[in-house]
């Protein structure tokens, strides 16, 4: 099951398009991915988040084509979401997120997005509310 999961957000990924193919997400489809969305938000805030000093939530949601409500309830389950003087941030220190992978890994197998050799059909981006191309970076890159 991870894997089709895994799979379904590659094929988001190329389709540059956040969120999983159920839409609306039910309580059982729910349930099937937070273990995913979990894994994969500690895995990228763990392995590929050091590259900039300052990250969004909608930043994760590009590099993971997870949807940014789905991020906050990840990040709120893993209690590493804080709400301080009116502002959401991440607070995780590297030990915690080690401590947080061995609690929630990435499943095997993993998705070789390399060897994923697909073409997306491609609609009107301007007018796809889960294309990423209409998303705004909510963090200026300095």
């Amino acid at each position: 099951g991870r894997f089709l999961i895994a799979f379904s957000y590659e094929l988001s990924k190329k389709e540059e398009k956040v969120g999983s193919p159920e839409k609306p997400m039910s309580d059982l489809g729910q349930q099937a991915y937070i273990p995913y969305w979990t894994s994969t938000i500690v895995d990228f805030l763990l392995n590929k988040s050091d590259e900039c000093k300052s990250m969004s939530i909608m930043d994760i949601a590009k590099k993971t084509s997870i949807m940014a409500e789905d991020i906050i309830y990840a990040l709120n389950t893993l209690g590493i979401l804080k709400f301080v003087n009116g502002v959401y941030f991440i607070s995780a220190e590297r030990k915690l997120l080690e401590d947080l992978a061995k609690k929630h890994p990435v499943k095997e197998p993993r998705v070789d997005p390399s060897k994923l050799h697909w073409t997306p059909y491609l609609t009107d981006v301007k007018r796809d509310k889960f294309s990423l191309s209409s998303k705004k970076p909510s963090v200026t890159e300095e």
